[in-house]
This record gives structure tokens, sequence and C-alpha cells, in this order.
């Protein structure tokens, strides 16, 4: 009897060295997920990064005036990143020394 329905899922095959497949499936287990699942969305975010690296931004001629004046005048501090950058590292704090 033929499907009545398309498929919605189709298969993606890998050969993988075992180290990869070790490293795949330590964080996949940190994460909660499968290997399907973790590989799935770590392919698909890497395809949207590439993808909104390539896609145009288009505007009009007032709002490209607008952004390039934005981007021409003066620099004005922003509060958050001065507090951020005056926080102290966490590796500057003088914590206990667990190394070798």
């Amino acid at each position: 009897m033929p499907r009545t329905g398309k498929r919605k899922e189709h298969p993606l095959s890998m050969r993988l060295p075992e180290t990869d497949i070790a490293i795949i499936d330590r964080a996949a287990t940190l994460r909660g997920r499968s290997r399907t699942d973790f590989v799935r969305d770590a392919a698909v975010r890497a395809a949207e990064d590439v993808l909104m690296e390539t896609v145009p931004i288009r505007m009009s001629p007032a709002g490209f005036k607008a952004f390039m004046a934005a981007l021409s005048g003066p620099a004005s501090p922003v509060p958050q990143m001065i507090e951020l950058f005056q926080r102290t590292a966490p590796w500057e704090t003088g914590g206990s020394d667990t190394g070798g």
C-alpha cells in the first residue's frame, strides 16, 4: 500500500572518528540531549550562521544615511560596558591554588 503523506524527515549518515563521537556524546550528555538532537541542532545553528553572513542588508537611502551618521559620530560610553571592564576577572580574585 503506497504512503499517503510526504515523508517529513530525511536521513543523514556520517562517518566520524571515535574521538569525534566521544566528544559529541559527552557534550550531548551534558546538555541532556540525544546524539541525534545535539548534532542536528549544532548543524542547523552552523548553517544559519553561514546564511546570516551572506544575507544582504537592505535599507532605504534615508536609513543608510542615518546608519552612516551613527557610525561616523562620536562614540558614547555604555555604562554596562564600563562596569564590566572595571570588574576583577575571576582568575584575578586570588582563589585557592588547586594546581599540581
